[in-house]
């Protein structure tokens, strides 16, 4: 996704040899070249595969798991992870990143409902979603926008805990009500386990073994150059388990829409000025774009589920997911263009 073709060139002709290490470049090249193009097909096709195939879209929602660990873990093989080490010791992107997520984001998500309040069952989980920063996925699309993954991946625990902390209290204030008691904390710790230090920690050992061994170096090459594919999938198999979902609950969800919509559009703007105003490197920057915008609904849809009914309140979530990845493709391409290497201050 971020490797460039020629990159990806030299990963696949180090994996294979003979006649086909003059196609699998090329492939990858195209496929990389036209990401964006790609994704949206696969997110096409998994929708209507879900929608037309019931048993397909049961399969692809116990798939998902998988398909964002393995995703994750190809992010993760490339990471340097002494730069992890130091990224977590920037205090300027911890107090940028913990300004947006958790001041300006909760101002907005309470002016939004209060201009457009959605309908009395969502409330709920349109303000659950909106107010939790997401912690898994947010570093693929931000690494394939060329965005500091390595320094938004060593935050990824100070969001998760800070946003259980703070989940019941911005739930209090903008809803006037103690109705909403603790969050528990057990999907957040199972979210980071299982997307963050599983892959993290089988990336750190198949690199130890690639230094002692060249079959396992060439695995290691070959497979992060599969970037692209592996978010295609993970894309398609996201699309076929959660579009049938909504569907069912269509005519229920225009107001929750439209609130997910506009915050991204103003999480965007907000994100870039911010970027540009603050003393941040251009990957920073980027990176500041994609945590501003993206939500963590795939933890908070167990959570959901357990709070409200079945049918409406995890489709309102689901919702959320489609939105946003819809966005995050748009993203991919847009912030490159709207913070270019020369639009922020690099302050190293």
């Amino acid at each position: 996704m971020s490797a460039s073709p020629s990159s990806a060139k030299g990963r696949c002709l180090t994996a294979t040899t003979g006649p086909r290490t003059a196609d699998c470049p090329r492939v990858l090249a195209s496929l990389t070249r036209h990401q964006v193009l790609w994704y949206l097909i696969a997110i096409v096709t998994g929708a209507l595969i879900g929608l037309g195939q019931p048993v397909a879209s049961s399969l692809a929602t116990t798939a998902i798991t998988p398909c964002l660990i393995a995703l994750l873990f190809v992010t993760f093989l490339d990471i340097p992870f002494d730069a992890v080490r130091v990224s977590f010791t920037d205090m300027k992107f911890l107090g940028a990143v913990t300004l947006v997520n958790f001041l300006i984001v909760p101002l907005i998500v309470a002016g939004l409902y209060a201009i457009m309040p959605p309908a009395q069952p969502i409330i709920l989980p349109v303000l659950i979603v909106l107010l939790t920063p997401c912690i898994d996925y947010v570093l693929v699309f931000t690494r394939s926008a060329g965005g500091d993954h390595v320094s938004l991946l060593a935050l990824t625990p100070v969001l998760m805990l800070v946003q259980i902390i703070l989940l019941p209290v911005y739930l209090w204030i903008i809803l006037g009500t103690t109705a909403v008691g603790p969050i528990a904390p057990g999907p957040f710790i199972a979210a980071l386990v299982i997307f963050i230090l599983l892959p993290l920690g089988t990336s750190v050992v198949v690199r130890l073994l690639s230094r002692r061994s060249t079959v396992a170096d060439r695995c290691v090459q070959s497979v992060s150059g599969s970037m692209v594919p592996m978010m295609m999938l993970t894309l398609a198999v996201i699309a076929a388990a959660q579009v049938p979902l909504i569907a069912s609950h269509l005519s229920d969800l225009g107001g929750a829409v439209a609130t997910f919509v506009v915050f991204a559009i103003i999480m965007t703007c907000l994100g870039a000025i911010l970027a540009r105003v603050l003393p941040l490197s251009v990957g920073q920057g980027r990176s500041l774009v994609f945590t501003a915008v993206t939500r963590n609904s795939l933890v908070m849809l167990p959570i959901v589920r357990a709070m409200t009914a079945d049918g409406i309140g995890p489709s309102t979530v689901v919702a959320q997911t489609i939105v946003e990845l819809v966005f995050m493709l748009l993203l991919v391409r847009l912030v490159p263009r709207i913070l270019p290497d020369t639009a922020v201050s690099e302050n190293r």
